[in-house]
């Protein structure tokens, strides 16, 4: 099992913020503030301490770690194709590889080169992934989707098509080819000043060790920001109370309930309080409590009249009345419908049927009574004397029977029974009186214990009297809408001061005797304490939370010990640091021209236990990154690379990004024949924008036999890396060269056709000065056959026994080169020179390939000439 796939098993049972904090580390090598402050609050989360921001752990899991190399057949990498989303790389593209040997890709900035090289660290589930691949910017959002790509297998000789999609699991055939990133290795002062070599995944749980240290100290300074604070509250622990006793043993197992029980007084208690605190300072108590009572007796009795008051005027009475008031209404309505036909006689006077008329008739009927004994009214004949104008009736006698008809008609019998009705209930009311009698003396008494009760009974008594007068006029003038509500009535409030009035003469008279006094005293002191610590209330909480926050803070400190992760590290290194690797590493420090680097296997005996470290020499016990040049970094990252590869068993390809991007050409060459070595025993592929180190990889692949592929990535119209078959102009030999210029010429030859005249200039101006670095290589590779190289640090002499020099080589070369030089500069570009045609374009480029084939022949003949004649001697 390897050191990543050791480490994923282990974070299995680990808590989860611990988990959290490997996968961090497995893609970063230094946690940032922002990674410490998640850890920091994913370990409180997990002792109870809310997160405010609500952060949530992603542990390690399998589809990140490579898969371990005995489960995974020999893999080799043929293809990369179809990408989506990524970048604004082209689409439909496909990268080859070859299965054997070496793979150089090579890329301008900007061609596209990252894209591919991001999707092959996610997909082979490299560590270093900590560049996003993002889509392409020129899209709508709509159309934007999850980075994919396709891979060509061969796994074990057998082909295989594997997808991999952004943000799922990557295919784990994939994580067989392993790639390389600058956290490689790592060299770094520990805690005996030695300079410890920390082989690949080792360095996470030294991580994981160094994340613990450092939220230790977070958590300690939370500990400090949250000591309680107890001094707002601190007298209460001196009284004998129950909330005394609270305060002197709050902690974290103290209930808030019971602070809220203690804290939460009601306002009959403070009133108790109140009174009791009275009570325990009055003189004379006895005397107090008489005055207190004959008060109490006075209210009482206006608490009596505001009730009674109240019940003369309520809802129901108003109900009653107006009920009663609108039937006789209604009924004389009814009866003054029937008088109609006594109005409408012209015989008899106005108003006969009206209310005036029939209290005259009805007086009339009583004197009959005695002007008329014997005789039945109003049957009392025509000579009869009129009882109200005392004149013989004669034709009258027969009016007055018909009036008395009328006036013992049903409408005005239902007038009369509810005139009765309505005075039965009316006089009562009317004679009833609704004042208080609230004098100004009890006013000012009242007032004094309550200051808004003394005028609301004022303002009661005022509205009972409105009321009081409003329904009478009603009754006449019938505006019952006009009546204002009933009021509110003072006497709970007031009833309320008389119970506590009596309670405190009560109290009072207690107060006389000792033993009541204590218990008043006793109860005074609780509902004191209880008073003081609603106001201190939240303070006291808080300190309980701190309490509680404390108590959980100090659990996670328990879960910082680092004795279990050591166990682990010391463990795994009993695994992988050993004799053999340190031989690998130094084998290939000296391979990569860091010779001066080296390290040794150390042992020391701890607890019984021999435990062993790779331990870097240096001279100096300082920060390995100050005292090593970037190229001995690099070649510290690049050899243990390649020294735990071969160690770790597995025959999958290799991938470089860039390897040598900041070193010099010494170390270049050092670096590209280690890789071509490596490629004679697997696959290796390497992304590169560095033209000089692509020539060195391919002339020493080309010395030992190694196959080589190449390729570029090339920025065109349908976007982003394009795969080409060809090297850049730079990288070709001169035969490619000449291939690229007639194409080339090809798209003159087009321009020129089309009348294109500033274009056709500019890229015929390209085309010789391009030629012109053709004939300089041709006199490189063709005439010196290689013998001298630019920036290669040796000479060929072996190959000079083909190289011969005339006169029409020098004539060749020197026509060629000054008529390039003369269309290559900028006057041409800007029409200060007349540039030729296509065709005499072509016939140049052709005159150079004329001269290679030419000159190669003659080459290879005096060549076989001359080591013939060697032979012989």
């Amino acid at each position: 099992m390897s050191i990543l796939q050791d480490i994923l098993s282990w974070a299995q049972g680990l808590p989860a913020w611990q988990s959290d904090a490997i996968a961090r580390l497995f893609a970063k090598q230094t946690l940032s503030q922002t990674d410490l402050d998640d850890l920091h609050a994913l370990l409180k989360t997990e002792h109870g301490i809310p997160d405010p921001k609500g952060r949530v752990t992603s542990k390690l899991n399998a589809d990140q770690v490579p898969a371990a190399s005995a489960a995974i057949a020999h893999v080799e990498l043929l293809a990369m194709k179809n990408l989506r989303h990524v970048n604004a790389i082209a689409q439909d593209q496909r990268l080859t590889f070859g299965a054997k040997g070496l793979t150089i890709i090579y890329g301008d900035n900007g061609s596209g080169k990252s894209g591919y090289s991001r999707v092959l660290k996610r997909a082979c589930r490299a560590r270093d992934q900590g560049e996003p691949i993002h889509p392409n910017a020129n899209l709508p959002a709509a159309q934007a989707g999850n980075a994919e790509a396709e891979f060509d297998l061969s796994i074990a000789g057998v082909a295989k098509e594997v997808t991999w999609v952004n943000g799922k699991a990557a295919p784990q055939e994939l994580s067989a080819l392993a790639i390389f990133d600058s956290r490689c290795a790592r060299a770094y002062l520990d805690e005996e000043n030695d300079f410890a070599y920390v082989p690949y995944g080792l360095d996470i749980l030294e991580g994981l060790a160094q994340v613990c240290k450092q939220i230790e100290a977070f958590i300690r300074a939370d500990l400090a920001q949250s000591a309680p604070d107890t001094t707002a509250f601190a007298d209460l622990g001196n009284e004998v109370t129950v909330v005394g006793r609270l305060i002197v043993g709050l902690s974290a197992k103290t209930k808030p309930e019971q602070v809220e029980t203690l804290a939460t007084i009601s306002d009959e208690e403070t009133a108790r309080r109140d009174d009791l605190e009275k009570t325990l300072k009055a003189n004379n108590p006895k005397e107090k409590a008489a005055q207190l009572r004959l008060l109490a007796a006075r209210i009482a009795k206006i608490t009596k009249r505001a009730t009674e008051g109240l019940a003369i005027v309520d809802g129901a009475v108003l109900t009653k009345i107006r009920g009663l008031s609108e039937a006789l209404r209604t009924a004389k309505l009814a009866a003054e419908l029937a008088a109609k036909t006594f109005k409408e006689d012209a015989s008899v006077l106005p108003g006969t049927g009206g209310e005036a008329w029939k209290e005259l008739f009805e007086a009339a009927r009583a004197f009959c009574a005695e002007a008329h004994p014997g005789k039945e009214f109003p049957h009392l004949g025509p000579e009869a004397q009129c009882p109200l104008c005392q004149q013989p009736l004669k034709e009258g006698a027969a009016r007055l029977i018909q009036f008395e008809k009328f006036v013992q008609d049903e409408a005005e019998k239902n007038v009369r029974s509810r005139r009765k009705a309505l005075a039965d209930v009316y006089k009562p009311f009317v004679d009833q009186s609704v004042a208080l009698g609230f004098d100004d003396e009890l006013f000012g008494e009242i007032q004094a214990l309550d200051e808004e009760l003394a005028p609301a009974v004022r303002v009661f008594e005022k509205t009972l009297t409105n009321r009081h007068g409003a329904i009478k006029d009603a009754c006449v003038s019938h505006k019952w809408d006009e009546i204002l509500p009933e009021p509110p009535s003072p006497a709970p409030k007031l009833q309320a001061l008389v119970d506590k009035l009596t309670k405190e003469a009560t109290d009072l008279e207690k107060a006389a005797d000792e033993k009541a006094r204590a218990a008043m005293q006793g109860l005074f002191n609780e509902l004191e304490a209880r008073l003081k610590l609603s106001k201190v209330k939240v303070a006291v909480l808080t300190v309980i939370d701190k309490y509680v926050l404390q108590a959980k803070l100090t659990k996670c400190l328990g879960a910082l010990k680092t004795n279990a992760i050591t166990m682990k590290s010391s463990e795994l290194a009993e695994k992988v640091i050993s004799k053999e690797l340190a031989d690998a590493l130094n084998a290939e420090f000296k391979a990569l021209g860091a010779g001066n680097l080296s390290v040794s296997l150390r042992s020391r005996s701890a607890k019984g236990k021999a435990l062993h470290k790779l331990k870097l020499e240096l001279s100096q016990a300082k920060d390995p990154r100050d005292i090593l040049s970037e190229g001995e970094q690099t070649a510290i990252a690049i050899g243990s690379f390649l020294a735990e590869v071969a160690i770790g068993g597995g025959t999958g390809g290799i991938v470089f990004d860039d390897p040598v991007s900041s070193l010099d050409h010494k170390r270049r060459e050092r670096v590209a024949n280690r890789l071509v070595q490596e490629a004679a025993e697997r696959q290796v592929i390497i992304f590169t924008h560095d033209v000089y180190f692509v020539c060195l990889i391919m002339e020493e692949a080309g010395r030992v036999g190694v196959p080589c592929v190449t390729q570029s990535l090339t920025r065109r119209p349908e976007g982003y890396g394009v795969a080409d078959a060809n090297l850049p102009f730079e990288g070709m030999g001169t035969k490619a060269r000449v291939a690229a210029l007639r194409n080339a010429q090809q798209q003159i030859a087009k321009l020129y056709k089309e009348s294109n005249e500033p274009q056709h200039r500019k890229e015929t101006v390209d085309a010789y000065r391009h030629l012109r670095i053709a004939w300089e290589r041709a006199v490189e590779e063709v005439l010196f056959r290689g013998v001298v190289v630019r920036f290669r640090k040796g000479i060929s002499t072996q190959l000079l026994a083909g190289v011969v020099v005339d006169d029409a080589d020098y004539s060749a070369i020197e026509t060629a080169m000054t008529k390039c030089s003369n269309y290559a500069h900028d006057q041409a570009l800007l029409g200060g020179t007349a540039i030729p045609d296509p065709d005499e374009l072509l016939a140049d480029i052709n005159g150079l390939e004329n001269w290679r084939t030419a000159v190669t022949k003659r080459s290879e003949d005096v060549r076989k000439k001359r080591t013939a004649g060697v032979g012989k001697a």
